[in-house]
């Protein structure tokens, strides 16, 4: 079999890529290795970046039809006796442009949005159940059972997470880091009125609860290494007891978990792959980095990655400028920025990472500063949105410490608008030409 480009993976990322290239008249053949549903907990928040990226497919009314909108974020600090010490808001409203609201969606509907979109198009070419066991300069054998096929492509695009074929066959290997804590998580149902993402914390506790349609809720609680196979020793009611003592508005609704079986570990680890690049091989998503997941960042950096490599391969075909040297500007566009969410992200699992007053102390009052210097909030949200980057300067974290005071006026539209990316910030081949 022939085709123009060859995706190992159909998680999001593999599928988003791929159906940009459909759009675009590009043949693409997908394999994708598990043959139905995955039981294993998948990103299920899309930030607004992402949901510029699907409106650029003509997805996002039906991805809002599906999805439950989060406006704001709720943080919670609580004391040793579990009464409210702090509370701080961080909103997506502050962004400017429509594009100014998270979305919390099932992750296996949003695959099945995007598989179906480009099951439409007769060049999308899916292999359900089917392995990429090894890849070459120019082609891809296949695993289905017992029988091995052989496809031969142009390029070869490596969205299978964190075991990639794609990596490996580049000569890239990744070292992970681990932390100091784990989490369990569970969706069961919610409130109505309970829409709002929400982040409950003591100085050592964690408990984070992030609505999805239909009533119901994600959660994550953050654990100690080891500590899971304890807890699972204990009666299921004691773990409702974890959750109900932080949130008692979960009362009723946990408790329809009766089972530890339901409950699901989930390991955070953090890498970057030295380069996303080499020869007529890319990778995108977990198979390129591994980060913390704070804010559902690995989905949405995977769709980032997605759009910018798909825009980029589908100009390089279409153009006829087909060497792989012109790979170099998916890495140029995405690597920085994946770095910096990177490290934001690590630096948000830090600050719940120790279970110590002090450490808590700081935290409380660094999210105070945030909320009420209007610089500090926008910059947040934009930076956690993928809309942008705004960095922090030395004033910033004098006034998150506490040493000078919040300012007194905010950033104006147009220093807002500055620091979103424009079309030439993504996709800046298309001004300064491929060879």
């Amino acid at each position: 079999m022939k085709t123009e480009v060859f995706i190992s993976g159909g998680g999001i990322g593999g599928l988003t890529l791929a159906l940009k290239l459909a759009k675009r008249g590009i043949d693409v053949v997908v394999a994708e290795k598990l043959p139905g549903e995955t039981p294993v907990y998948k990103g299920e928040l899309l930030q607004p970046k992402s949901m510029q990226v699907f409106e650029g497919l003509g997805l996002d009314s039906e991805i809002r039809s599906f999805a439950n909108e989060i406006r704001v974020l709720d943080l919670l600090e609580l004391s040793s006796s579990l009464q409210v010490k702090d509370r701080s808001f961080m909103d997506y409203s502050v962004l400017p442009g429509k594009f100014n609201r998270a979305f919390m969606i099932r992750h296996e509907q949003l695959k099945s949005i995007i598989r179906n979109a480009a099951l439409q198009y007769p060049h999308f070419h899916y292999f359900s159940g089917t392995a990429c066991k090894e890849l070459t300069e120019s082609k891809a054998v296949l695993q289905l059972g017992k029988d091995k096929t052989e496809v031969e492509a142009r390029y070869f695009f490596g969205a299978e997470g964190r075991a990639s074929v794609t990596r490996k066959a580049m000569g890239i290997s990744v070292k992970a880091a681990e932390y100091n804590h784990h989490f369990l998580t569970v969706t069961f149902p919610r409130r109505p009125d309970f829409t709002d993402g929400r982040i409950i914390s003591t100085y050592n506790r964690f408990l984070g609860l992030f609505p999805l349609p239909d009533n119901e809720v994600r959660s994550v609680y953050l654990i100690s290494p080891g500590e899971y196979k304890q807890l699972k020793e204990k009666p299921v009611e004691y773990f409702h007891k974890m959750y109900t003592d932080l949130a008692p508005s979960v009362n009723g609704y946990v408790q329809q978990i009766t089972s530890w079986k339901k409950i699901q570990l989930m390991i955070p680890i953090q890498y970057h792959a030295s380069s996303y690049v080499k020869g007529n091989k890319a990778i995108i998503g977990d198979a390129a980095h591994a980060v913390h997941p704070m804010a559902g960042e690995g989905m949405n950096m995977a769709i980032q990655d997605a759009d910018i490599l798909g825009e980029l391969a589908a100009d390089m075909i279409t153009s006829g400028h087909t060497d792989p040297e012109n790979l170099h500007w998916y890495e140029k566009v995405r690597y920085s920025r994946a770095a910096y969410v990177l490290g934001l992200s690590h630096l948000s699992a830090l600050a719940y990472s120790f279970p110590y007053k002090p450490v808590s102390y700081l935290r409380r009052r660094t999210f105070e500063r945030m909320e009420e210097d209007q610089f500090l909030h926008y910059k947040q949200m934009l930076n956690i949105s993928g809309m942008g980057i705004w960095k922090e300067n030395a004033r910033d974290r004098l006034i998150q410490s506490g040493v000078l005071p919040r300012r007194k006026r905010g950033p104006t539209l147009d220093m807002k608008e500055r620091n979103l990316f424009a079309k030439e910030d993504d996709y800046p081949w298309k001004e300064e030409g491929l060879t």
